[in-house]
C-alpha cells in the first residue's frame, strides 16, 4: 500500500494511480441496508424473485449510490496518507454509472491522482479519479472524480 506523509510527497503523484483496493462483497443484506436508511426500496434493489423474472440483470443490482457510498471504505484501504489528522467530503465533479452491481458481486476501487490543491499548510484538496469495478464484469460500475480535503496533523496533535 502507498503511503504519503505531505503534501509535497502527493505533489509528486499527481497523475499516477494511487492504489486498488481489495475486493468487497455486495451482497442483498447490504443493498438491503441501503434501501432502508434511504426509503428507495425499488424491486429491482430488493425484490429478488421480480427482479429474477424481469431485470435485464437478472438479479436484484446495488443502487448507484450504494456504490458511490463505498468510496470512503474502499479508498481506505487503497492507500494511506500518514500524518492526516482528518479527512473531508468535499463533492463530487463528476459521477456516472455505466454498469449494475449484481448482488453478491465483488467490488474493487482504483483511483488516480488528478490534482493537489493547497489550502494552507494544514489543508489541501485532492481531485481524484475514481473507478469502481466489478470482478469479471468488462465495464466499470461507476466513475467519479471525487474532491476530498486532507487536514495536516499539527505538532503534537495525534494523526486520525
Amino acid at each position: 500500500m502507498r503511503r504519503f506523509a505531505s503534501t509535497a510527497e502527493l505533489q509528486q503523484a499527481v497523475g499516477e494511480e494511487l492504489g486498488c483496493s481489495p475486493w468487497l462483497v455486495v451482497d442483498q443484506a447490504m443493498i438491503d441496508q441501503f434501501a432502508q436508511a434511504t426509503g428507495d426500496r425499488q424491486w429491482i434493489h430488493c425484490d429478488a424473485e421480480q427482479a429474477r423474472q424481469h431485470s435485464p440483470y437478472g438479479t436484484t443490482v446495488a443502487h448507484g449510490f450504494l456504490t458511490l457510498a463505498l468510496l470512503p471504505r474502499l479508498l481506505a484501504s487503497a492507500f494511506e496518507l500518514s500524518g492526516a489528522r482528518m479527512l473531508v467530503n468535499y463533492g463530487l465533479n463528476r459521477v456516472r454509472f455505466p454498469a449494475p452491481v449484481p448482488s453478491g458481486s465483488r467490488v474493487r476501487l482504483r483511483c488516480r491522482l488528478a490534482e493537489v490543491r493547497p489550502h494552507s499548510d494544514e489543508a489541501v484538496t485532492l481531485v481524484l479519479d475514481c473507478t469502481v469495478e466489478v470482478e469479471d464484469q468488462p465495464k466499470i460500475a461507476c466513475a467519479a472524480q471525487w474532491l476530498v480535503r486532507v487536514f495536516w496533523a499539527r505538532d503534537g496533535e495525534p494523526a486520525g
